[in-house]
């Protein structure tokens, strides 16, 4: 694999986990919301991963990286709470919240900028490397 390959692979999952921790910030904003007036509440989303073949195949010089297939919508039922004094119960007296568990979306969360920290980091390291290759020509 060529020394620049790195800084696609990398790059890559830089990129995907951007929009997982953009994905992330989005459920977390919504833990605490309630239904709308269509009375669905919001979803958690989840971002979906796949590899992907980075550079030229018939030529062995392929790497693989990562890409963000889909984002999906945890189905789940959000927490049902009573309430009938709330302005969006309904006829039962109960209010209808997200299904968003902050819990795991703060794990969710260290997991993304922590994989997002390690591929910058990789993306330093090569070009540290390729730096001081130009320097033994001189």
């Amino acid at each position: 694999m060529s020394m620049l390959r790195i800084f696609d692979v990398a790059g890559s999952a830089v990129s995907a986990q951007s929009q997982r921790l953009n994905t992330v910030a989005s459920n977390l904003a919504n833990v605490d919301t309630v239904a709308g007036p269509d009375g669905k509440a919001y979803k958690a989303r989840q971002v979906v991963f796949q590899t992907t073949l980075m550079g030229n195949v018939a030529q062995r010089e392929a790497s693989a990286g990562v890409r963000v297939s889909n984002i999906t919508e945890d189905q789940t039922p959000g927490r049902r709470v009573l309430d009938p004094k709330h302005p969006s119960a309904d006829a039962d007296g109960y209010v209808t919240y997200s299904n968003v568990n902050p819990v795991e979306e703060m794990v969710n969360m260290m997991s993304a900028s922590r994989s997002y920290q390690n591929n910058v980091e990789v993306m330093n390291t090569a070009r540290g490397l390729l730096l001081k290759t130009l320097q033994i020509g001189q």
